[in-house]
């Protein structure tokens, strides 16, 4: 029998971009396996935000390119099959008047179109999306009467309840308590190992994202390192390209700093 041939989440080949005279990306190569567990690290300007948009589409590659599914990303149109959760502090206003279910329902647009309404496996998707994430018992809440870790995990349903293969995350966990990160992650591991999603997750916080990915991404710029955990934590030139000192910070997820 021939084998199947295993076809990557996202290629990215050659991939450089800039803003005018400003190079942001330069000659990325990063594969990303189906069922991955990435961390997308690196300091403030180092053009993580700008691959971000790129693997969305919004911005399009100036050179090189990038396949999601084993399709270039001009082409791609299954868009269900990502899911992307934005920093929630810049894209939600908390008096929005909003329950949770009406929340999390708005991700089945791209399915359903603007206008056409739910039916009752459309109401089932939501309600599994939400019991996923363990907000069930808020279902009719209003959104903005919640936590900040709470709204978070209903942003996530709302990325979930299109059935996405992969998901990716920008800095979720900013602003949110050390207790609900916790409780952040394990619901991600879930997530990853029991729904096999591939997950990317931008963050600053390398001590407690080391405990939980399966690999790591450092970009400044260039693709710095790229590799599994394990590797990573024994890495010794992180200062470097950080341009700082950098301490990891590892089994410890109650520790204030990045």
């Amino acid at each position: 029998m021939k084998k199947a041939i295993q076809i990557e989440a996202i290629e990215i080949e050659g991939l450089s971009f800039s803003y005018g005279n400003q190079k942001v990306l330069e000659d990325i190569t990063l594969s990303i396996q189906k069922g991955a567990f990435l961390g997308l690290v690196g300091p403030n300007g180092s053009g993580k935000s700008t691959l971000i948009k790129l693997l969305l589409g919004l911005l399009q590659p100036q050179q090189g390119k990038i396949k999601l599914f084993g399709e270039r990303v001009s082409k791609f149109r299954h868009w269900e099959k990502v899911g992307f959760v934005s920093q929630k502090a810049n894209s939600f206003n908390s008096g929005f008047p909003a329950t949770v279910f009406e929340v999390v329902s708005m991700g089945l647009y791209g399915k359903l179109g603007l206008f056409r309404f739910m039916n009752k496996k459309h109401k089932q998707l939501v309600k599994e999306a939400i019991a996923q994430v363990g907000m069930s018992d808020f279902i009719n809440k209003n959104i903005g009467e919640l936590s900040g870790g709470q709204q978070q995990r209903v942003f996530i349903a709302r990325a979930l309840v299109s059935e996405p293969e992969l998901l990716i995350l920008d800095e979720p966990t900013v602003g949110v308590d050390a207790k609900s990160v916790r409780q952040f992650y394990d619901m991600l591991d879930y997530l990853n190992k029991e729904k096999g999603i591939t997950l990317i997750m931008v963050t600053h916080d390398i001590g407690a994202m080391t405990d939980h990915v399966t690999d790591v991404a450092c970009l400044n710029k260039t693709l710095h390192f790229h590799g599994n955990t394990a590797d990573f934590e024994a890495n010794q030139d992180l200062s470097t390209f950080y341009g700082h000192d950098v301490h990891l910070l590892t089994h410890n997820h109650s520790h204030g700093g990045h």
